[in-house]
């Protein structure tokens, strides 16, 4: 299993408008984040999860030519404002993509892209989706894609596991939450690596801090876990040596293999 993570970066992104901060006018390249996706591979499937503002940038630049799954985890608008650009992967295919979602996630792609809900384009360079709800399981011949919910203010996100036939290894993807419930604990367990949200020192009223993600990780339980959504208050030499053994930041471009 692949894992690339496009963008890992806040709502506002980083380097943000207008700041000329430490983070924001770096030049350590692990400094500069789009906003947060990621695309998995499992054994030739491959998965997009959520839509950044830069979504075509971040395709180009990962030199991504195909999808065959995409998954919103929910309708904010750093999550899905790249959607429009899916158009091309319809190209590709010459018929719509199915987005998976939650019905809030549905509705705002919907009041977002309306012009796009069909079963195909309406013309060859036009996106069209179709909405479908995500289930708890995704099965595949490649493998599966579990999900859970997880709360992120008034509404819930979907955190994703995913689970490789051929190797039986588990990746686990949770972002955009304040918490990790006991069901998503367990749906986690034995992945060989998590993500989680971790976006910034300070707490957040929907978002999980680095303390809040660290203690996360710890309780899942993963020999490896990464922190992604972080704003700038977050310098990566500085914070990468503050954390626990087995904890690291993600970074734009950042590939594992699993």
């Amino acid at each position: 299993m692949e894992v690339i993570f496009l963008g890992t970066g806040t709502s506002q992104g980083v380097p943000m408008i207008g700041c000329d901060c430490a983070v924001c006018t770096s030049t350590d390249p692990r400094n500069n984040r789009m906003r947060t996706s990621i695309h998995v591979v499992m054994d030739g499937l491959h998965v997009q999860v959520d839509a950044s503002p830069e979504f075509r940038l971040q395709c180009v630049r990962e030199k991504i030519s195909h999808l065959d799954v995409f998954i919103l985890t929910h309708g904010h608008a750093d999550h899905l404002a790249g959607m429009d650009d899916l158009r091309r992967f319809c190209d590709h295919g010459a018929k719509a993509v199915t987005v998976y979602s939650t019905g809030e996630g549905k509705a705002r792609v919907a009041a977002m892209f309306p012009y796009a809900i069909g079963d195909r384009p309406v013309s060859k360079g036009y996106p069209a989706f179709q909405l479908a709800d995500m289930p708890p399981v995704l099965e595949f011949p490649q493998g599966r894609i579990h999900a859970t919910l997880l709360p992120h203010g008034p509404i819930s996100t979907l955190g994703l596991v995913f689970e490789e036939k051929s190797s039986g290894k588990k990746f686990a993807y949770y972002s955009d939450c304040k918490s990790v419930p006991p069901e998503a604990v367990t749906l986690a367990r034995g992945a060989a690596a998590v993500c989680l949200d971790g976006l910034r020192p300070d707490p957040h009223p929907t978002h999980m801090n680095i303390e809040e993600a660290c203690a996360a990780a710890a309780e899942i339980g993963s020999p490896v876990s990464y922190l992604t959504h972080m704003t700038h208050s977050v310098e990566h030499t500085e914070w990468e040596g503050k954390l626990p053994a087995g904890v690291f930041l993600a970074y734009d471009g950042l590939r594992l293999i699993i």
